[in-house]
């Protein structure tokens, strides 16, 4: 943070009145940053196997490819039951 110059008075221009501004909220968009943010930390002995953070994404990729090979190709099931008048 800077520090305050004593020396300056904190007074608005005569044109302007503190009124015209609404009052004003320290840290309003605070939280708004925070819910967007998608900093991770990862525990000290996680983070030792991990010198940056290329290896970290590289070895969730890879993990990822490990699922969806294990989970298999994705198949459809037939329905049953509703056949149409026309093939009964």
């Amino acid at each position: 943070m800077k520090k305050v110059d004593p020396a300056v008075k904190d007074e608005l221009r005569d044109e302007y009145k503190r009124s015209d501004f609404g009052k004003m909220v320290r840290g309003k968009y605070a939280g708004k940053i925070a819910e967007s943010s998608n900093v991770v930390l990862l525990d000290p002995e996680v983070s030792k196997a991990f010198p940056n953070d290329q290896a970290v994404n590289d070895a969730l990729r890879s993990l990822i490819d490990i699922a969806k090979a294990a989970a298999g190709p994705a198949t459809r099931t037939k329905r049953r039951g509703t056949r149409s008048a026309a093939h009964s």
